[in-house]
């Protein structure tokens, strides 16, 4: 059956053709042809130039997500196991491969798809129908690219439960892609050991994109004494204990991502070092400096704090709010990591907010280094959606 044919305003598309892969709704002129929801579709721009292939879904905003620019192209299993094989040999050439992210959607050239490794284990996250539909091709080919390069892969599990499925007509679902098995996984980075729960773990069961972050903290928290707010499983704190911390105190509002911690520093042999608490960060920072407590390095990691530019405003707030607490807390001297991984607050504008809180309460900052996320979730220029997590790293000074 031939495709139907998607066909632009004139004087749209600007996204699309600036590198983006997608088109909205309202930049559509008109679609001819029959398709179901999730169909590969033809498109053009006004005057009939042909702008390459994509899969359209009405129910979404983000109307059409491109496949390929090529003219006439058809999305085979080959063309899928071309663009799986690049994102693998990408990997393989800039992080460590043990456990890390192998699609990371967009920037991968694979709209809507999320794969993550962790060690004999991949966890697939699916968020738009057109891709839903190559999902389990996607992962056979995958493992079969993975074998080639004597990775044995032991199980794969969904974990498509995030909510914007539903903006996609999606029922949100999460289980195991083929044979069952023991969904706590150990995994090793930087050195340090981690049991990550692939079935109930927020997101796909950890977060991958701070790998070379928690590694950049590790140096200044030598002989220190920490604090790492918004510890989730104890990663950062971890990183700190390995790095050779004198004591190291991590705080989750999460029971559940405290008592992984737990296990998690029981596990590297840090638990007289590393400890944990379950309280609210935005609770514990004011009574922490009425009770005259000091650090030599303060991290926080929070979540994001704002998925809409509606809520950025508020997002501001919660940043300002946290990062000058902790300038407060920290002693002449001491280091401060500091990080947004929300999208809509942009660098300027997180750098603009940090700064603000610094001259709140008369602190000089001296940046030691500016991060983002590791290179397994790249920033696609073209895709400003990709570019998420900003990562400081600061001397905390007093004003003298």
């Amino acid at each position: 059956m031939e495709k139907a044919i998607v066909t632009l305003k004139k004087g749209e598309g600007r996204f699309l053709k600036s590198g983006g892969l997608w088109i909205f709704d309202n930049e559509i002129s008109q679609v001819s042809g029959e398709f179901n929801n999730g169909d590969l579709v033809t498109v053009q721009d006004f005057d009939g130039y042909c702008m390459g292939t994509g899969f359209i879904n009405e129910l979404s905003k983000i109307r059409v997500r491109m496949m390929s620019r090529v003219k006439g192209q058809e999305i085979t299993e080959e063309f899928l196991k071309d663009r799986l094989l690049a994102a693998w040999e990408y990997r393989k050439k800039t992080v460590d491969t043990s456990s890390c992210r192998i699609v990371f959607g967009e920037a991968d050239f694979l709209p809507g798809l999320v794969i993550d490794k962790f060690s004999d284990v991949l966890v697939v996250q699916s968020l738009a129908l057109g891709i839903d539909r190559m999902k389990d091709v996607i992962v056979r080919l995958l493992k079969e690219i993975l074998l080639e390069d004597g990775v044995i892969i032991r199980g794969v599990y969904e974990r498509s439960d995030a909510k914007v499925r539903t903006q996609e007509g999606m029922e949100r679902i999460k289980g195991f892609l083929g044979e069952p098995f023991d969904t706590n996984v150990l995994i090793t980075e930087n050195g340090v050991k981690y049991y990550v729960d692939v079935e109930d773990g927020q997101k796909t069961g950890f977060f991958l994109d701070q790998k070379y972050n928690r590694l950049a903290i590790q140096r200044i928290c030598k002989d220190a004494k920490v604090l790492d707010c918004f510890t989730h499983t104890g990663s950062f704190a971890l990183n700190a204990g390995i790095g050779g911390a004198k004591e190291v105190l991590g705080i989750d509002a999460s029971e559940l991502g405290v008592n992984q911690a737990r296990k998690n520093a029981e596990l590297n042999g840090l638990e007289k070092i590393v400890r944990f608490q379950c309280e609210d960060v935005f609770e514990l920072l004011p009574r922490l400096e009425e009770s005259g407590e000091k650090f030599d390095v303060i991290i926080l990691d929070p979540p994001a704090f704002t998925k809409s530019r509606n809520s950025v405003k508020n997002a501001i707030k919660g940043y300002r709010e946290i990062n000058l607490r902790a300038m407060k807390l920290i002693k002449d001297g001491g280091y401060l990591a500091t990080c947004s991984c929300s999208h809509f607050m942009t660098p300027d504008l997180f750098t603009e907010t940090i700064g603000q809180a610094a001259r709140n309460v008369h602190k000089r900052l001296r940046q030691v280094e500016y991060r983002t996320q590791s290179p397994d979730h790249p920033i696609l220029w073209a895709a400003d959606e990709s570019y998420y997590l900003k990562f400081y790293i600061f001397q905390v000074c007093d004003e003298k």
